[in-house]
Order: C-alpha cells, then sequence, then structure tokens
C-alpha cells in the first residue's frame, strides 16, 4: 500500500508551518527578553547613578562634619585660652576675694546640711585671717597654707590640754 501523495503534501505543509510558527515564537520571546534586559540596564544604571550621588553626598556631609568638630574644638581651645589669660591677671586681692565667697559658700551648705543654728564666735575671737595668695602660688599653696593652720590648731589645742594638765597638778602640790 502506498500512501496517497495528497497526505504526503498535507503533511509536510504541516511540519514547515509549525517549524516557521516556532520560529516566530522564539523570535517574539527573544525580543522580549531584549527588552526586559534592556530595561534592567536601565534601571542598573540609574541605581549605580544614585548609588554616586549618594556617596558624593556621604562625603560632603562627613566634610562638613568634619570640619564642624575641628571649629568647634578651635572655639573651646579659644574659650580655654581665654579664661587662662584672665586667670593670669587676677589680682591677689581678687583672689582672696573669691577664695573666702567660697570658704563661706562651703561652710554656709555644711551648716545647713547639718541643720545646726549658726551661732555667734566668743568675745574677743574672730575669724583666721587668710594671708594673701599670689596668682603665682595657686591652689596648691591654699590648700597647703589651710593644712598648715589645721596643724597649728590641732598642735594649741593639744598643747592647751598640757598647760590645764600642769596646772592642775600644781594645784594639788601647793
Amino acid at each position: 500500500m502506498m500512501f496517497p501523495q495528497s497526505r504526503h503534501s498535507a503533511s509536510s505543509q504541516q511540519l514547515k508551518f509549525t517549524t516557521s510558527d516556532s520560529c516566530d515564537r522564539i523570535k517574539d520571546e527573544f525580543q522580549f527578553l531584549q527588552a526586559q534586559y534592556h530595561s534592567l540596564k536601565l534601571e542598573c544604571d540609574k541605581l549605580a547613578s544614585e548609588k554616586s550621588e549618594m556617596q558624593r553626598h556621604y562625603i560632603m556631609y562627613y566634610e562638613m562634619s568634619y570640619g564642624l568638630n575641628i571649629e568647634m574644638h578651635k572655639q573651646h581651645q579659644q574659650q580655654v585660652l581665654a579664661a587662662i589669660e584672665r586667670a593670669k591677671q587676677v589680682t591677689p586681692p581678687e583672689m582672696n576675694s573669691i577664695i573666702r565667697q567660697q570658704l563661706q559658700a562651703h561652710q554656709l551648705s555644711q551648716l545647713q546640711g547639718l541643720a545646726l543654728p549658726m551661732t555667734p564666735l566668743p568675745l574677743g575671737l574672730s575669724q583666721p585671717a587668710l594671708p594673701a595668695v599670689t596668682t603665682s602660688s595657686g591652689l596648691f599653696s591654699l590648700s597647703s597654707l589651710l593644712a598648715s593652720q589645721a596643724q597649728a590648731k590641732e598642735e594649741k589645742a593639744s598643747r592647751d590640754g598640757v598647760d590645764s594638765h600642769r596646772e592642775e597638778d600644781g594645784d594639788k602640790s601647793d
């Protein structure tokens, strides 16, 4: 048996149609993928330029921050230098006045903290006067001065105690 010619020619036409149709579909898909690739490439380029812009802004802000930090340190140093210059110009009477004020404030705060009433000094006693403090001697000499005054008071108190014991012993021997 032989196949009829008409049937053979129909199958070859179907094969050609299917092959050409497949090629068209592949071509369409390829064009679609090319369009997607182009779109993604544009988006990638856009993101890369945004990244570059962000890095540029970051560098700019970093430089501004660094500059402000340096400026702040300069101003702080200028304030410190001005305070040092002012401290160099303080006269001994001004220093004594400041020290007295601080001592009075300290004593007052201690008295208020203890809630003790302030009693006047007995007649004939006055607060010890502080000797003049020069700017060259500074606070170190002031603290040593106060320590030596406290030590002198302790020595005087111990001598007074010994003298009073001697007087009592002397009274007994009479």
